[in-house]
Formats: structure tokens, sequence, C-alpha cells
């Protein structure tokens, strides 16, 4: 029985190696490109940081009056998507499901912000089914980015960093393979410069949604692109995707851990007297790719699996982990069903803030029968302003039956303020302020899964929704993945971190390479037949003719 496992775990281990050593390679050189890219979708901080200065002026339309005056464009506009075939992907889908769905309650107007692009100004609305508008605020006409406006919108943007580019739209893209999660804002016009510079504008908003170089595409596709199989998604294979990732992240993490144990068995460091190998060797090989294999393998294996297992929890095998976002239903339960008079009836008019402040963005939120009127700054400063009917922030009764009527019938537990981050909501290494605010209200629900929410008090905003499974996920995918949690975060110290075992997580694949290559070689190199002499001919010719 010990021998048949003792065959059993090598035989998984090398075979396994053999069949995921080119992957693992790659997830390791691809990691230290994902470590130091740029992120593809332009954060918030950078859209304010490009956007038109606003400077509103009296006439301008009312969010209410811009609304009302789109309605046929905007259903016209929904029907066409509707109709649209399959490969539209995600929001296709999503416009089918809602299509089927029968009777349901009348669209309103989820957000707004007022802007200005080329000149114009424009409330950009997204309505609770998630569908996005760019609304004129001169005429309430539905409009939409033609390919001579994205161009003079790309030539504000890059001229806002003092570059004068000669640009010209490539093509207009349905679902760019560098975007993601922005389906809502499709189609984009994707408008390059003559110094390989591009941009990504939803046709749909104007919105400015990617901006790169040359080497930041560089360090996607040799990133991102490769790491999560996306050249799978470029070749039509989109759908197995998924499970590509799902059975070689199980492949890689069963073969981290039998090597592991392999490694533990044959290493002997002569404590206490044990025996080593011959010329005091503490392992096996005499064989240089061999010994680096082994090292390599026992001193990085450990965070080596961590990283396997933690791709593999990625795929939520078996569905085991909940969702990560808020449904769209829950959100609309959230801000409830009436539209605040103050968000339908203001009207837009030279605003009162501080000397030489460049506001270039209005925006309305609003929770129950409450509304909040923020100016935002290019620096990405909020400033709440007065306006008739609205508040300078929500208060905890507003927030509490927000959240109450999200729960439903769920009690709340407990409610309190954060003026810092904890362990579930955190920033990444290129977010700030403007991307994940402070302070929040975190609120625990009494109810089994251990729901948790977070929310901005000052824009009303749900920022993220964690259940008790939810957070499990957040410690083996996100805390063994990226490490980010404690001291550790902390730069330099993750890049060193990182770094040190990235290169160990290398020099394993290399040598899984090399010894995967020679085992397939003598397993399959057709073995030489043995010399034989007279009376060994003599006996194999009388065995041939019997």
């Amino acid at each position: 029985m010990k021998k048949s496992l003792n065959w059993l775990l090598y035989e998984t281990h090398r075979w396994l190696g053999v069949v995921l050593a080119l992957f693992v390679f790659f997830w390791f050189f691809t990691g230290i490109a994902i470590i130091y890219s740029t992120p593809t979708t332009q954060s918030r901080s950078q859209q304010l940081a490009h956007a038109e200065s606003l400077a509103p002026e009296a006439g301008w339309l009312s969010l209410g009056e811009a609304w009302e005056r789109s309605a046929e464009q905007r259903k016209l506009f929904v029907a066409q998507h509707q109709s649209k075939p399959a490969n539209m992907g995600e929001h296709g889908a999503q416009a089918k499901t809602e299509a089927g769905n029968g009777a349901e309650a009348a669209v309103g107007i989820a957000d707004a912000r007022l802007v200005r692009q080329n000149d114009e100004p424009f409330w950009l609305v997204e309505d609770t089914k998630g569908a996005r508008f760019a609304l004129s605020a001169l005429d309430g006409s539905l409009r939409e980015t033609s390919v001579e406006q994205a161009l003079r919108i790309a030539d504000d943007w890059f001229k806002r960093e003092g570059i004068n580019q000669n640009l010209q739209v490539v093509e207009t893209v349905e679902a760019p393979i560098i975007l993601r999660n922005q389906d809502a804002l499709r189609p984009f016009h994707r408008v390059a410069s003559d110094d390989g510079d591009e941009l990504l504008i939803s046709a749909r908003t104007g919105e400015v949604l990617h901006a790169s170089t040359r080497i930041d595409r560089a360090f996607y596709y040799a990133g991102n692109w490769l790491h999560l199989f996306k050249p799978l998604e470029a070749i039509g294979l989109g759908q197995y995707r998924h499970d590509v990732q799902l059975w070689s992240g199980l492949g890689a993490t069963i073969a981290c851990i039998t090597g592991l144990i392999i490694g533990w068995l044959r290493w002997r460091p002569g404590f206490n007297g044990k025996p080593t190998y011959s010329q005091g060797r503490t392992q096996p090989y005499r064989e240089f790719w061999f010994k680096w294999h082994f090292w390599s393998g026992l001193i990085g294996g450990t965070v080596a699996l961590s990283w396997a297992l933690s791709g593999f929890i990625d795929t939520n095998p078996g569905k085991l982990f909940s969702e990560a976002n808020p449904s769209r239903q829950e959100l609309n339960r959230y801000l409830g069903k009436v539209l605040p008079d103050a968000m339908r009836n203001w009207q837009p008019g030279p605003l009162n803030t501080a000397e030489g402040k460049d506001i270039v963005e209005l925006a309305w939120r609003r929770l129950g029968s409450e509304a909040v009127l923020l100016a935002y700054g290019r620096d990405g400063q909020r400033l709440p302003q007065a306006v008739d009917g609205a508040v300078q922030q929500f208060n905890k009764i507003s927030v509490t039956e927000a959240i109450q009527r999200v729960a439903e019938d769920t009690p709340i537990a407990s409610q309190e303020l954060l003026d810092d981050y904890d362990s579930y909501y955190y920033p990444r290494h290129n977010q700030s302020l403007v991307e994940k605010p402070l302070p929040v209200v975190s609120v625990q629900l009494a109810d089994e899964a251990g729901t948790r929410f977070y929310l901005d008090p000052q824009d009303g905003s749900l920022l993220a929704k964690l259940d008790r499974s939810r957070r499990v996920f957040r410690w083996l995918y996100s805390g063994l993945h990226h490490w980010d949690f404690g001291w550790l975060y902390h730069r330099p110290i993750w890049d060193a971190w990182m770094l040190t075992w990235v290169g160990f997580g290398l020099v394993l694949g290399a040598s899984s390479l090399v010894v995967g290559w020679k085992r397939l070689v003598k397993t399959f190199k057709p073995k030489k037949r043995k010399a034989t002499g007279p009376q060994s001919v003599l006996e194999l010719a009388t065995e041939t003719r019997s």
C-alpha cells in the first residue's frame, strides 16, 4: 500500500509538471509585468484631471427637463440595442433578460452628472436598469459621440498633458480586449496618435475609458493578456477561458502540493545525525537543473502553492462564494423609488465655490427622499452645494433606512463610522481617496450570511457588499495572490517580497521545463536494442521459427 501511494505521489507530480511546466513559467513571467503595468481603465482621478471646466450657465436644462424631453429617443435607443445579436456579450444578455421580464416598474434615474464636452453641457445619466445616456443640457436631446467629436475630446485630453498629437480614429469597436466591465458604455472609438498613444472613448457618453502608450499596452499584453488566457478570446474560444483557468489552477495546486511533499521527504539536512546523501549532499540530485528544481521548489514552493491555489479559487469553483457586488435590484431598493424634487427641478447656474476652484463636474446623488449636489474639482475634491431642498450630507437616519430597504426583513446588527481603512475596504496601490473615499459607514446585518455593507455618507454610494463567504474569498484569493494586507502591502516592502518569490517561481518554472522535456525524451525515445552474441542470435532465430 505504501509503495503504491509513493508511486502515485511521484507520478502525479511528474506528469502534472510535464503538462503545466510552460504555463507555470509564463504565469510567473507575466506576474512581473502585471506588478508594474498601469491599469487599463482610467481611474476617476484621471478622468476628473482631464475634464473640461464646467462653468454652469443660466438657461441650461434641469435634469428632469432633459430626462422628459429625451423620453422617446431613449425608448428607441434601448429597443435598438435590445434587438442586437447575442455577440453583444454581457450587456446584450442583460438586455434580453430585462426585456423578457414582462411588466416591471417604470425606469427611473439612478445617477446623474453634469459635465461639459466639446464646449457643450451634458447630463450623463444612468437609469435604474443600468443603461447609460448623454442628454444635452441645452435641448434635452439624446446625443451620441461621433468620430469627429471623439477626435476633439482626444485632442483636449492630450493638450491637458501638454502634448500636441496628430490623431486619427482607427476603428469603432464593441468589446475591445483591453477594456473590462464597461459594457454599458459600448461601442468605443479607438483614437490613436502618431506616437502610438491610444484612447478608447465611449460613443454613448463621450467619456475616456482607456488611455495608454505603446509601453503600457506592451505590459498589458505581456501581463494580464497572457496571465488570464485572453488569447482564447482572440481566437474565438472565449467560452472556454474560465474552464481552462479552473483546471490549470487545480492542476498547478496539486503539482505544488505533491512537489512540496516529495521535497520534504527527500531533503536530508543531517540534523541529529540523520544520514545525508553521498558526498555530503542534502538532496539526491547531481545534475544542474534537477538541483535547481529541488531547491527552488523546497524554498519557494509554499508561496508558489499560495499563488496556484488562489488562482484556482479566483474561478469560484462550484460557485462556493457569493457574488462580489450588489445586484441591480439591491441597488435600486437602496436608492428608493422616488426621485427627489430638488434633484429633478434644480436649474444649473453660477456656483458659489472657493475662489479659483476649477469645477469640472456636478453630480446628484439620492437616498430615499433626500438628495445631495456635489461639485467636483479637477483635483477630485468634493464640495457640497447649498441648494433648496437638498442636504449637505446624508445623515444616519437616511443611511439606515437605505440599508433597511436592501436588507428587507433582516435587522441591522451594528452601524459605525470608519475613519480609516480595514481589511475589507482598502485602496489598491493605484487608488487614492477619490476612488476609495473616507470616512465610510460600515453596516453589519443580523443574518446567517453575516452580510456587511460599506457606504459613503457624503454621496450615499454603496461601495461594497461582503457576506461571510466573500470575506473568506478575500483572504483565499486576494490575500494569497496579491499579499495585500498589513505592513507587507506598503511599498517598497511589497515589491521586494513579490520580486523575491516571483524570482524563485521563474527558476522553478524554467527548471520544470527542462526536467519535463528530459522526462518526455526518456519516455518516448525509441529504446536501443542491446547487442547480442552468436548464441543469443541462434536462440532468437529458433524462437522465431517455432
